[in-house]
């Protein structure tokens, strides 16, 4: 089927393969996919595997379980599509499938009752460098500096001279 693969720095490298009909996923051993992580909780989430969908539903975590940024709350279950990011706390998976994802797949959140919230992925736009911004921070302040003194001396001279 799939795969989640851990990004988080320090866990990079660990996966687990979701072959199974529910894998629970959790800080301590009993868990059928362990991460020993402060902010994962003991019994977090487990991921159940219906048909063609990827199904996750949070534990009443205590930090939260996310799929893209939109957390779960423990009557809901999420759809996890190839591609999608699932975070559990502090710790980021994504859901690999092995084929090439073209495009980002919309999520599908499931809010009980048969309501189903489908949200857009974010857009394609990258995240600036914080170095970039930080050069413009600095050529802002210089060029300040050097037009409000070309003031004061543009005012400075005006109000010194007498004329003849």
């Amino acid at each position: 089927m799939g795969k989640l693969v851990v990004l988080t720095e320090g866990l990079v490298g660990r996966s687990t393969e979701l072959s199974v009909s529910k894998t629970t996923v959790g800080r301590v051993e009993d868990n059928s996919f362990q991460i020993a992580e402060p902010s994962v909780s003991s019994h977090h989430c487990e991921v159940w595997l219906k048909g063609d969908d990827v199904l996750v539903k949070d534990l009443n975590s205590t930090n939260g379980t996310f799929l893209n940024d939109i957390q779960l709350g423990p009557d809901k279950e999420g759809v996890l599509k190839p591609g999608q990011i699932l975070r559990l706390g502090q710790v980021e998976m994504r859901y690999e499938t092995g084929k090439r994802q073209t495009e980002q797949p919309r999520q599908t959140v499931r809010l009980g009752e048969g309501n189903t919230l489908v949200v857009a992925p974010k857009g394609g736009f990258a995240k600036k460098d914080n170095k970039v911004n930080k050069i413009f921070l600095v050529v802002g302040i210089v060029l300040g500096v050097a037009i409000l003194g070309a003031l004061v001396m543009v005012f400075t001279n005006l109000g010194g001279s007498t004329p003849q």
